[in-house]
């Protein structure tokens, strides 16, 4: 006797009575049906409005879209975003000509401040509701971030939002440079340029917080009165573009012992050039490679080959140093959360003690990102400009009104330019039209004849 290997048929379907009697069969549920249940049960995921580059380049790259809202991975932060914070880098980032950006579209965005709504886990040091300040590498430009906790910083009694974002990245990076890198001491002199910028404005207020110490500001010279009206801590304001050099050695002949550049170029050798012997020249950006509105690889390779390449025998002759900061690099690349967060903590302590005092230019909804980048591309503000999620856009310019009944308001009048267009082109028309007639004559007479 042998064991049969047929695997029992499955059990019919259950028939049900109806009204009159007779059975019916329930119909099968089908795959496809089941996915189509359960797409209708799933809800639709929630959206935010984010500033998203669709791609490197002008101003009409970024636009205000609707994205998905960030879901939490282990170790982050929700944040409920309620100020952003406007850098140079982000004009570098849209144009494309920072080093390794993601790929199109992305969320714009290095600095953003707010609340935060929901704690991913494994995070132990913040809870819901706590105001934090964030330096996310991009998407902080929205009114959702998911941040990393280890690049985000619990933010002091009494410090807004808007003063987060307005001193977090700015007076860091002056930190950084000044007291990390310069051994900034009393009696030391210091040169800056973009002196009316936000870092500028950190830098003079920082430097100010170390006895006998002489600071000369580079800047354009629009901005000169502003600054003396507003106490900028600068004691010599230069106008960018004149022969600073020459101005501070009438001041200084020896020079000064610390440079702070961010334009790059041929300030770079302009800078070395100012320095006393155990003077350091620090470069912390490259703004002179941002000239118009897109990428220009021939203002890159300008900026490159203007610099002079200094040996290090030079520096050992001449007793001088160079150095860089990159804030991005140190945080992402290098592994030096450590050293930012012991900054941001002395920076909030400074602010805590009224040592230091944030300067904003202006704030701006998100919709009128395009206005404030270039803003600051034409180097108009003087300190931070902040972008608000909750502000309502500026009007648009309105559309041409309509008249009663929906018709159309007469046009304006033509200019007389477009006048003397419109009476030429009458005029060849009526020539036109004459010399048919004459052809048509002539014809009419030659068949008569």
């Amino acid at each position: 006797m042998t064991e049969s290997t047929e695997t029992p048929a499955a059990a019919a379907p259950e028939k049900t009575p109806t009204e009159n009697g007779t059975t019916e069969t329930p119909p099968e549920e089908t795959p496809e049906k089941a996915t189509e249940e359960k797409e209708k049960e799933t809800p639709p995921p929630k959206e935010m409005r984010a500033v998203v580059l669709t791609g490197f380049g002008g101003l009409k790259t970024v636009k205000i879209l609707k994205k998905p809202e960030p879901t939490l991975a282990e170790g982050e932060v929700l944040i409920r975003v309620k100020a952003c914070g406007l850098n140079f880098q982000d004009l570098i980032v849209r144009q494309g000509a920072i080093d390794s950006p993601p790929k199109t579209p992305f969320i714009l965005g290095f600095e953003c401040a707010g609340e935060i709504e929901q704690v991913g886990e494994g995070v132990t040091n913040f809870k819901v509701g706590d105001q934090v300040v964030a330096l996310p590498e991009y998407r902080a430009w929205a009114e959702l971030a998911a941040v990393p906790a280890q690049y985000v910083y619990a933010l002091p009694e009494g410090m807004s939002a808007l003063d987060a974002v307005a001193i977090t990245t700015n007076y860091v990076v002056a930190y950084l440079l000044l007291f990390e890198m310069a051994n900034l001491t009393p009696g030391k002199s210091l040169l800056v340029h973009s002196a009316g910028g936000g870092v500028g404005q950190a830098v003079a207020q920082l430097s100010k917080t170390v006895e006998n110490v002489t600071v000369f500001g580079v800047c354009s010279k629009s901005k000169h009165e502003a600054l003396k009206a507003n106490n900028n801590n600068i004691d010599h304001l230069l106008e960018r573009g004149s022969d600073y050099t020459s101005e501070v050695r009438k001041v200084t002949p020896d020079g000064v012992d610390i440079v702070l550049d961010c334009l790059c170029g041929e300030e770079c050798n302009r800078g070395y050039s100012l320095l006393k012997p155990m003077g350091r020249y620090i470069l912390y950006g490259s703004s002179n490679i941002v000239t118009g509105e897109t990428k220009s690889f021939f203002s890159a390779a300008r900026a490159w080959w203007q610099v002079d390449k200094v040996s290090p025998i030079k520096l050992f002759d001449e007793n001088k140093s160079l150095a860089g900061l990159n804030l991005r690099h140190l945080l992402f690349q290098h592994g030096r959360a450590d050293t930012v967060r012991r900054a941001v903590e002395r920076v909030f302590a400074l602010w805590r003690d009224g040592k230091v005092k944030p300067i904003v230019d202006s704030t701006w909804a998100l919709e009128d990102v395009g206005e404030a980048m270039q803003k600051m591309h034409d180097r108009k503000n003087i300190g931070k400009l902040v972008l608000d999620p909750s502000l309502e856009p500026k009007p648009k310019p309105a559309t041409p009104a309509k008249g009663k009944a929906g018709k159309e308001k007469k046009p304006a009048k033509e200019s007389s330019e477009e006048k003397k267009d419109k009476e030429t082109k009458d005029e060849e028309k009526k020539m036109e039209n004459g010399d048919k007639n004459e052809s048509k004559e002539k014809e009419k007479e030659k068949e008569s004849s």
